[in-house]
């Protein structure tokens, strides 16, 4: 089953065709059926591409079956990451993390930020020959995520240690668990280490009382909603945080380069859409900004997001 230690992990995590599932994939099956036995990211495994016996697994966990991943990623992840605890605390993180999302689409300063970060981005572009999209859009989201989540703007220096760290931390998971000093998988783990030692400072920062007092000069944002939680401990806090900046960043980021990279495919459908956003904006008053009701308007807007967001999953 592969090399000592890493097994098949380099041909398990080779890069391949979105329209494929790959020379892993193809040449096990092939030789051994759709079930088969494999060595992945340093431990034992049982791969399984058959459909019956996947939903089987599914229908079943809790029950038969426990979500789990490997060692490494739980070096990586952190002890009370939302993707390796179960039961109680399960359900006790999973709420609070949709309580950001409500929070979130009710804020009116939600989409203005979003909109800031979007003209930014754009006049970055203007003497550019070409730009690489869904890196620019990966900083973007991330941008955008701190922002809501930390109220870390653009213009602070804190912004660009965070959007390094964590794209180190990303690297992590597409990596050999080799725990060497350099490697990408080391690198994750440390990187890890700095952000929650930063997002832990700006918790215990905001306890203290002057920092209360300044409160009413800022936004809400979620950490706020975070600390007010008190049955939940530090680490958890912690987690919390980085748990949805990772939910968010690399889907996020994905999402929105299929949706240019069609679009740009389809100018009669891009024009139906700025027909309709435009409709909308007409409606508005000079300098009034659009609000979530005006994103739920529109309906055809929604429907191409949902196609691609659907379609992403048979990619």
């Amino acid at each position: 089953m592969g090399w000592p230690f890493i097994g098949e992990t380099i041909s398990f995590f080779k890069p391949h065709r979105s329209d494929s599932i790959g020379t892993f994939l193809q040449q096990h099956v092939s030789r051994y059926g759709k079930v088969f036995k494999s060595n992945i990211c340093g431990g034992k495994a049982i791969v399984s591409c058959e459909q019956e016996l996947n939903m089987f697994i599914l229908h079943n966990e809790g029950k038969l079956f426990t979500s789990d991943y490997p060692k490494a990623m739980h070096d990586i992840l952190g002890e009370y990451s939302l993707l390796l605890v179960t039961g109680e605390v399960h359900r006790k993180l999973r709420n609070v993390i949709i309580s950001f999302i409500n929070l979130t689409k009710s804020k009116p300063d939600f989409l203005l930020c979003a909109e800031n970060l979007s003209i930014s981005m754009l006049a970055s572009w203007k003497n550019c020959r070409e730009i690489e999209f869904h890196n620019e859009v990966k900083m973007f989201t991330l941008s955008v995520m701190v922002n809501q989540l930390l109220s870390i703007k653009p213009e602070d220096p804190a912004r660009r240690y965070v959007l390094q760290d964590f794209l180190s931390y990303m690297k992590g998971f597409i990596s050999l668990p080799v725990p060497l000093p350099g490697t990408a998988y080391t690198n994750a783990i440390k990187a890890r280490k700095r952000l929650s030692a930063r997002v832990m400072e700006m918790i215990k920062s905001r306890e203290n009382k002057e920092e209360e007092m300044n409160k009413a000069l800022r936004e809400e944002d979620f950490l706020d909603v975070l600390m007010s939680s008190e049955d939940l401990n530090y680490e958890e806090k912690v987690s919390i945080v980085l748990d949805i900046l990772l939910g968010g960043f690399e889907t996020s980021a994905t999402l929105l380069s299929l949706v240019v990279y069609f679009l740009a495919k389809s100018p009669s459908l891009l024009q139906k859409l700025k027909e309709e956003h435009e409709a909308i904006r007409a409606k508005k008053g000079d300098g009034e900004l659009l609000n979530w009701k005006d994103y739920q308007k529109m309906e055809f807007t929604q429907c191409v997001w949902f196609h691609f967001h659907k379609s992403r999953f048979h990619l």
